[in-house]
């Protein structure tokens, strides 16, 4: 009886060494888990293409305010409440489809513009070692800073 207690003890004694041993071994290593940081809002005011799709929006924003007034006008000048109606329901139609295209038009290059950007930020990482990127404004502490070496891809 005394040798299977003295056994039990001898092994189990064993497994709690064994594993102290590892779990100090485990604790010493360096992870080699690279994190870097992006700030996107720097990349994205920075964005040549973006000052250019805001200003292309102004103009086409212009011209719809323009179709607007000429809508105001030319019924204003009606006198007939049927040609009013008439006129009220073809430019709101016209106007609406103008919106629309332009809508459209503008989430497409928006959407090619993030895809870039995404596509930068990954390139640039992998070619770092980075195993992770992370939005700055969300990273209170740590991580390394590539929005230069993006901001530069993107030139």
């Amino acid at each position: 009886m005394k040798k299977k207690i003295l056994a039990t003890l001898i092994v189990i004694g064993s497994f709690v060494a064994g594993y102290s041993i590892n779990s100090i071994a485990v604790s010493n290593t360096n992870p080699e888990y690279r994190i870097a940081v992006v700030d996107i809002q720097q990349i994205v005011a920075n964005s040549k293409e973006i000052t250019a799709l805001k200003l292309d929006q102004q103009k086409q924003m212009q011209n719809m305010e323009a179709t607007i007034e000429k809508a105001r006008t030319e019924i204003s000048k009606e006198k007939d409440p049927a040609k009013i109606s008439q006129l009220e329901e073809k430019y709101r139609n016209e106007i609406n489809k103008e919106k629309l295209a332009l809508d459209k038009s503008y989430n497409d290059k928006l959407t090619a513009i993030d895809s870039k950007i995404k596509t930068a930020v990954v390139e640039k990482a992998r070619s770092m070692n980075y195993n992770m990127v992370l939005p700055k404004n969300t990273v209170l502490f740590g991580g390394d800073d590539i929005t230069d070496q993006v901001a530069t891809i993107l030139k």
